[in-house]
């Protein structure tokens, strides 16, 4: 079975990583200029490095349908420009949503046989088949028969216990140039970033386990960066609990609606 996901940040990449050891052909589509954060453990990161291996398994930055089937073949996940053509082409036997926009960007349920939307934004049944939760706490990678994912509040997850202290926001509009790395360490007031010469500082001691690539354009405000006060450099590196546990909740939507239409 192919699967084509859409969206490649970190959330995305944990379904992709359970589905492909799941032994599932894995295609990933990604805006030109991603704005993941947790760049170390994406997929997206391949549209700048051309590719990234994450956990023993290697994506891909491809142009067209032969080089995406070539590197399936190879045993890695392409990842294609998200307004490629192509994509058409492809015929799916799943689509999942992954962008993680808070809201429908275009999904349909006729796009393949098993259409899965992933957090706020889907109705089960209605724009998808089934919807998989994102929301940190009881019903994470709940999968969803009827209805919508718990709506977005605004409020990140608590780790540590930091809410929205351990986000690192845009202090003003412009283009990020971190001066830190992924896997630093910060104390609270340390200059992280410059956005066209206005600094961003660190809310909270921890490791940096997230910040966007040097040179994206932001918005004051801006989600840029993220610090655990955890401070394992290991999470850094590896996809997170809360991504592996969606990628648990696809996976059963995905076999459980395989189970029902025999393909």
């Amino acid at each position: 079975m192919m699967v084509l996901i859409k969206g490649a940040g970190d959330l995305a990449t944990g379904i992709a990583y359970r589905l492909k050891k799941s032994g599932f052909d894995i295609v990933m589509t990604e805006i030109h200029k991603p704005t993941t954060v947790r760049r170390t453990v994406a997929f997206s990161q391949a549209v700048f490095d051309n590719e990234i291996a994450i956990e023993g398994i290697k994506g891909v930055k491809v142009n067209n349908i032969n080089e995406i089937y070539e590197e399936i073949r190879e045993g890695n996940i392409p990842i294609i420009d998200e307004k490629a053509e192509i994509i058409k082409e492809l015929r799916p036997d799943v689509v999942v949503d992954a962008i993680i926009a808070k809201k429908n960007l275009g999904t349909s349920i006729e796009d393949a046989p098993i259409v899965i939307g992933v957090g706020p934004g889907f109705e089960a049944k209605v724009d998808c088949h089934l919807v998989v939760e994102t929301k940190r706490g009881h019903y994470l990678g709940k999968v969803i028969e009827e209805g919508s994912a718990i709506p977005n509040t605004g409020v990140p997850g608590n780790i540590g216990g930091y809410t929205k202290e351990r986000i690192i926001r845009a202090s003003s509009n412009g283009k990020i140039k971190p001066v830190v790395a992924i896997g630093d360490f910060v104390k609270k007031g340390d200059i992280v970033a410059y956005i066209d010469g206005v600094e961003v500082l660190a809310e909270i001691d921890g490791i940096v386990r997230g910040m966007l690539q040097e040179g994206i354009e932001v918005f004051k405000g801006m989600k840029s960066g993220d610090i655990d006060p955890r401070c394992e450099k290991d999470h850094c590196f590896t996809i997170s609990d809360k991504a592996r546990s969606i990628g648990g909740g696809v996976l059963e939507a995905i076999m459980y609606m395989n189970n029902n239409l025999n393909l």
